[in-house]
């Protein structure tokens, strides 16, 4: 009895002994600590306090009991301001022995490689998280609980990445592998979202100071609780990028399903500080905050193995929030493109970065209106702002989405955290009545610069074109009756509404121009994104964009845009408009498969009788309707969408791990241990690896167009009708009998594939012949023809011209095959043209024996480029959009700006952008 007495009072002394330790050398960094070891004997430091007494500290002990020491403090004491000034500086003594651990063996066996220690470390961090939880948002202004708060919760956070592994995929591991791991991520997601209701508080509070000016007081108080916040979110953001976490909190019931996650998203979407409108510091801080949380959301849409957006929808009330925070995006985009980026670049403070905010909402937006359950509901609250943008004069809408440069463009950055500094700030703060004698505290920002700007420009370009295909696309079998056409007759609506209001500063075509405007913007558009295929943008996207432009021009009456007929207060429901001259067209799309009602010639030849019109953009009013169809008694092209699997353009908006992997052989026993503890359910949900991924999301658009059984069928019918793509009916007859053998076939998409078939055995039959002699077309030059000599087209389209075994030499449309959806194919049909080139035109590229390289769009002819005269050279600049050669071949112009290959050219410009000899590029031409 005496003896456990005894036991009991040295384990309240050396408790005691403790608590002295940690409050009187909390402020010792590690550099400090490690010189006092050095000057040690036995690992035993002599230290003397502020009182003048001497202290004697065995570090080796302390190591080893100060996480468990720390777990009763915060169990036994009361839930004060004290006990967070305490956890504070135990924490920050804490991570200044892991800091110091691989400098001495001794502190790493304890603090990285004791499996039990480490175990204790974590459970030291989901109790001070939980604990945490407890505190109240609406405490008095004048209380120091929100920054100690602020400070503990980043600190708790960023303790894991001193002693458990600074790898984040590390770290992920031992995460999911333990028992408590949706614990964690629960009160880790609530401790962070208290962190912003105390941000909001302290950014609206000024409100109640009659003084104009903020203090330097206020603002600092301000500044360091975004800095702690964002370290907060920061750490989720790093953790949700690793495939094990991120496929954990999907099966969270509580963060996803009933939508903990949404909660945090639209607390900071909602941030905003009127009174700090001048602090760059705290406003740049605000956007970094909003672009790091449409990062977390974006890398849960975009899993592969659950749906985020499914599990959203399964609540009615969590769709609601759903919306509720798309709208927040929305907001957000429209609020940054209603900047004019010309004065962006001149008037932007480009120290603090920004984040990617408006390009990681654009993303965002492309997922809400690809969703059946968010297209209705961003078609109402977009397509006023889309419609506005349209509406812009060509050389504003030319600046922000058909060029290759911004004038200013989004900036991310990694905060370096560094958890003593801040940690003593907050600690020194408490104790001082007077902030103005603390120095500021400014974390280093690592940059994220692996994206250039050319690749940023076209990912926001695409984007743009996405979300218009997505609102327009109908798909029967998913989405609502009352969906078809509801983009197409909201945009009609909101055409004559004045957009002004939505863009102010920039310039409008009003009045009966302006339907002649908005055509031109959309043609440069579709002109713009053609050069985005296949790196940026797909054919189906851009199929759908073209398939809007042509309805909306079947649809529009110009003389109903008179001056003083606009209305500004006109209803978005817009059935009725008056703009309409007929009901639009349905995009009908039977079992989910694509249906395309176009005219007898493919709306491809349309799309090169465009390409070839438009040399140049300011040129593009030269294309009249007549000019985008054949035969104009037939009806305008109509192509609805299957679904695709489509590949999201994965833009990386956050930091990379660039930290050392100390303790990674402790990390694989730490993560083996608590796979033993946990229970097996908890184990057998953390195999989020071996999900199966084979079964898409409904949503996600998909390409079948003929199956097995239906090609074998058209080959058959080719044996004895092997010219079938001439007779139209023919054509008809089969497709009508190919439905009955699976999916539907019309007209056009069996041409197509004719086509293609014509072309692939063109080629085949090519490769397996040496070439011919040249014919007396390129008697004067092997490999093209003079200059001055060009090839005459047939007589009439129903004229074949024998295959040409030259390539090069013949004029090419892209589509795309059935039997591999993925590829482009080119097929004949017409003669190619050797001329002076155009900026605009798309043309062949072939080498010095006339093999063709590849196909692009000029991009300048005149002038100088990288240095080099082009007319004195003979060269100009192309687009490479289709490259048949390989992309590590050498150029034949390499330059630093464009490196020496077609891939180095793609990598430093955003497209293949080379010089080419003007002698060996041929003109794309249409018969």
């Amino acid at each position: 009895m005496r003896q456990g007495k005894e036991e009991a009072i040295c384990s309240v002394e050396q408790a005691i002994d403790l608590i002295s330790v940690v409050k009187e050398i909390h402020g010792l960094n590690s550099q400090e600590l490690n010189k006092l070891l050095r000057d040690s004997e036995n690992f035993t430091i002599h230290f003397v306090t502020e009182k003048g007494l001497e202290v004697k500290i065995d570090v080796e002990k302390l190591a080893g009991f100060l996480p468990l020491h720390l777990i009763a403090v915060l169990l036994s004491s009361d839930r004060d301001e004290a006990l967070l000034r305490y956890l504070l500086c135990g924490i920050r003594l804490l991570h200044s022995l892991c800091e110091l651990a691989p400098r001495h063996t001794k502190l790493e066996q304890i603090l990285l490689d004791d499996v039990r220690v480490s175990e204790q470390l974590i459970d030291l961090v989901f109790y001070v998280l939980i604990v945490l939880n407890d505190y109240r948002q609406d405490i008095h202004d004048s209380s120091p609980v929100p920054l100690l708060h602020s400070a503990l919760v980043a600190c708790s956070l960023y303790l894991l990445t001193g002693c458990i592994s600074s790898q984040w995929l590390d770290l992920a591991l031992v995460i999911v592998a333990h028992p408590k791991v949706d614990v964690f991520m629960d009160v880790a997601c609530r401790a962070v979202h208290l962190v912003v209701r105390f941000l909001q508080n302290k950014l609206s509070a000024q409100h109640t100071d009659n003084c104009l000016k903020l203090s330097p007081t206020a603002e600092s108080m301000v500044n360091y609780l975004c800095q702690q916040c964002e370290a907060s979110l920061q750490f989720l953001q790093l953790l949700c990028q690793q495939k094990p976490f991120r496929e954990r909190l999907l099966t969270n019931k509580e963060l996803c399903g009933k939508g903990g996650i949404l909660f945090l998203a639209q607390s900071i979407l909602k941030l905003h500080g009127p009174y700090f409108v001048e602090s760059s510091t705290v406003m740049a801080a605000l956007s970094r905050l909003k672009a790091k949380v449409l990062s977390i959301l974006l890398h849960l849409c975009e899993a592969e193995s659950i749906s985020y957006l499914d599990e959203v929808a399964s609540s009615p009330g969590s769709l609601d929030l759903a919306k509720s925070v798309a709208l927040e995006v929305l907001g957000l985009l429209k609020t940054g493109l209603s900047k004019d980026p010309k004065h962006l670049s001149a008037s932007s403070d480009r120290t603090y970065p920004m984040g990617h905010l408006q390009l990681n909402a654009m993303r965002l937006a492309d997922i809400f209106s690809d969703d059946s359950n968010f297209r209705s509901y961003i078609t109402i609250h977009f397509t006023e702002f889309l419609s506005a943008i349209f509406s812009l004069s060509h050389g504003d809408f030319l600046s922000m989405w058909c060029s290759a440069d911004l004038p200013a463009r989004e900036e991310d950055a990694t905060l370096y955290y560094e958890l003593f500094p801040a940690a003593g700030w907050a600690l020194d703060s408490v104790s001082s009545s007077d902030l103005s004698n603390t120095t500021n505290l400014e974390f280093t920002f690592i940059p994220n610069n692996n994206m250039p700007q050319a690749s940023y420009v076209h990912q926001r370009t695409s984007l743009f074109v996405k979300v218009i295909a997505n609102l327009h696309c109908f798909v029967p079998n998913i989405c609502e009756e009352q969906e078809r056409n509801l983009f197409l007759n909201k945009f009609l609506g909101c055409l004559r509404m004045d957009p002004s209001k939505l863009l102010p500063g920039f310039a409008f075509i009003s009045g009966s121009q302006k339907v002649a405007a908005i055509y031109r913007n959309l043609r440069s558009l579709l002109s713009h994104a053609e050069s985005l295929i296949p790196a940026f943008l797909n054919e189906d996207d851009l199929r759908l964009l073209r398939v809007f432009f042509d309805q909306l021009q079947s649809l529009i009456n110009p003389s109903e845009f008179e001056e003083n007929r606009v209305q500004d207060d006109r209803s978005l429901g817009g059935c009725s408009s008056p703009l309409l001259r007929r009901e639009p067209q349905n995009l009908n799309n039977r079992n989910g498969n694509l249906k395309e009602e176009m005219s007898e010639n493919s709306a491809f030849q349309e799309d090169e009788q465009f390409y070839v019109r438009s040399n140049h953009m300011d040129q593009a009013d030269d294309i009249t309707r007549q000019d985008m169809i054949d035969d104009k008694n037939k009806p305008v092209s109509r192509s609805g969408l299957k679904e695709i699997d489509r590949d999201v353009q994965n833009v990386e908006t956050s930091g990379s791990d660039t930290s050392s992997t100390k303790g990674k052989n402790a990390t694989d026993k730490l993560v083996d241990r608590l796979k033993e503890s946990t229970h097996p359910g908890v184990r057998e949900d953390d195999k989020v690896e071996t999900v199966q991924t084979e079964e898409k999301q409904r949503r996600k658009r998909k390409r079948t167009i003929m199956n097995d059984e239906q090609v074998t069928i058209i080959e058959r019918a080719l044996l004895d009708e092997p010219e079938m793509q001439r007779n139209t009916a023919s054509i008809q007859s089969w497709a009508d009998k190919l439905c009955h053998h699976g999916s539907e076939v019309t007209c056009s998409q069996l041409r197509n594939w004719l086509n293609n078939r014509k072309a692939r055995l063109a080629r085949l039959s090519k490769d397996a012949r040496p070439p011919p002699e040249p014919d007396n077309a390129f008697a004067g030059k092997q490999g093209g023809p003079q200059q001055g000599h060009s090839l005459k087209a047939p007589d009439s389209p129903g004229q074949e011209t024998a295959p040409s075994n030259t390539r090069g030499t013949r004029s090419m449309s892209r589509i795309n095959t059935s039997e591999n959806p993925e590829a482009s194919e080119f097929v004949d049909f017409g003669a190619a043209e050797f001329v002076q080139c155009k900026p605009g035109q798309f043309v062949v590229l072939v080498d010095g024996i006339g093999e063709e390289i590849g196909k692009g769009k000029v991009h300048q002819v005149q002038g100088k480029w990288c240095g080099k005269s082009l007319e004195e050279s003979g060269t100009c600049v192309v687009d490479v959009v289709d490259l048949k050669a390989d992309r590590w071949v050498k150029l034949p112009y390499p330059s630093e700006a464009t490196g020496t290959s077609f891939e180095e050219a793609e990598k430093k410009v955003g497209v293949m952008r080379v010089m080419w000899d003007s002698n060996k590029i041929y003109l794309l031409r249409p018969q």
